[in-house]
This record gives C-alpha cells, sequence and structure tokens, in this order.
C-alpha cells in the first residue's frame, strides 16, 4: 500500500492486486467511464465514518430508495476499501442504525467474519411483488408455502442460501421479469439476448428498458451524493425515480 493512512476525502495512492500504484485521480478517471457508477468514486468525499456508510448504502440501495426495484442484494467484505475505510466493520458499528431510521429494510441473509450477505428492500415493494399471481405461483413451485407472507418468506429464502451460494429465485425478489429468471433456471426453453444486470433471454425490449431504469437511478443518486454533504438524508427520503 502506497500510503499506511488512507482515510476518506484525502487525496493518495493505492496499489492493486498486482502491486500497481494508481492515483486516486487515474482511478475515478476509469470508475467514471462505467455505466455501473462505483460508490468508489464518492468515497473521498465523506470522511466521517457514519456517512461514508450512508454514502455506500444510499447508492447500493438507489433503485429501491427510488421506489422502482423491491430489493438489492449488497456483499459487504471485511477488508479495508480503496479510500482506507473497512465498510463491514462501519456496518457493524452504524448499520442498523442508519437503516433504523430509513425507508428501507434489511435482512441478513449470510453473516460471516469474512463478509455479509444483505437484502436491503422496501416491504410494499416486495410484498406486492411476491403476492402477484404470477410471482407467487413461481415462488411456490421452489418450496414457498405462502409467498404473500413476506416474514416467512424471507426466512426461507434466508435457509437456502449456502455457504457459496445464493438460490436463482433470487431475481423475484430482485425483480428481474419472471420469464429471465425462469429461463435461466431452464423453466422454459429461451436464448439468452443480451446482458444487462442480468442475463435476458427471448424478446428483450421491455427487460433492457428495465435494467435501464434501474441503471438511471443509481446514477441519480450517484449525482446527487456528490452535491451532497449529509448522505444520510438520502436513506430517510424516497428519491424521485
Amino acid at each position: 500500500m502506497a500510503s499506511s493512512n488512507l482515510y476518506c476525502g484525502q487525496n493518495t495512492t493505492v496499489e492493486d492486486l498486482t502491486g500497481r500504484s494508481w492515483s486516486r485521480s487515474a482511478v475515478l478517471s476509469l470508475l467514471k467511464k462505467s455505466k455501473n457508477r462505483s460508490w468508489i468514486e464518492l468515497s473521498w468525499k465523506f470522511p466521517e465514518e457514519r456517512d461514508c456508510l450512508a454514502s455506500f448504502l444510499a447508492l447500493e440501495a438507489a433503485e429501491v430508495l427510488a421506489g422502482v426495484k423491491p430489493a438489492n442484494l449488497i456483499r459487504v467484505v471485511n477488508r479495508k476499501q480503496i479510500c482506507g475505510r473497512n465498510l463491514f466493520l462501519l456496518w457493524k458499528k452504524y448499520g442498523m442504525d442508519l437503516i433504523c431510521g430509513s425507508n428501507i429494510k434489511v435482512e441478513v441473509l449470510r453473516g460471516k467474519d469474512e463478509a455479509l450477505l444483505l437484502l436491503f428492500y422496501s416491504s410494499e415493494l416486495l410484498e406486492r411483488r411476491l403476492s402477484g399471481k404470477c410471482a407467487s405461483t413461481f415462488l411456490r413451485k421452489v418450496g414457498y408455502d405462502n409467498p404473500a407472507c413476506l416474514p416467512s418468506v424471507l426466512k426461507h429464502l434466508k435457509s437456502r442460501v449456502g455457504e457459496n451460494s445464493v438460490p436463482h429465485e433470487i431475481g423475484v425478489f430482485l425483480g428481474y421479469p419472471l420469464k429471465d429468471v425462469a429461463a435461466f433456471m431452464g423453466w422454459i426453453d429461451l436464448p439468452v439476448t443480451c446482458q444487462r444486470l442480468w442475463k435476458i433471454f427471448g424478446h428483450c425490449r421491455r427487460s433492457v428498458a428495465l435494467a435501464d431504469n434501474y441503471l438511471s437511478c443509481r446514477s441519480q443518486m450517484a449525482h446527487s451524493l456528490t452535491t451532497s454533504s449529509s448522505p444520510c438524508a438520502f436513506l430517510k427520503t424516497r428519491m424521485a425515480a
């Protein structure tokens, strides 16, 4: 590591896994070329630990906060990020307090010393999604007895999360089109037509439009965070989609 004292907001250089040194400006330049905005772009902006974690949660749950996606799956790894913070430790310290005052809820699907797998969700949107006729029929086929009961569904989902795997029906929870989830699981025979946040099968227009909407919410949140000094506020206010 080029500097042993890294903090959010500090100009510095870091080393990647190959040992090559990168300046902060070089890292940000590469990241901004990606359509999928990265939290690392924002990590230097918030020197306070609580704000640092809040900015990460706001960006990673942007589509849920905007009210256009029922849930997002977020993995929090127990290691220092490029900005010098360890989000795993920050989550342990501030996470539940931030979520308690927010418009989203969280289910810990897998908790290990090296990483957490968290499902951030809107109760309203997820209940509506899972209680729909097609989604509930789908979930019953994979063993969910009562898809309309959210606590029961989340408990069963958690029981199906493996040591290093997530059940394929997670796509239903994440708001992916059912035909794409079913085709991915091999239930229906459709060709892969393109790749966005998920593999898209068959006619792709609606799926692509949905994926683009999700990415737009994330980009909007990233822009809002770059002009804000209070990332905690975004967890409490529903963004306009």
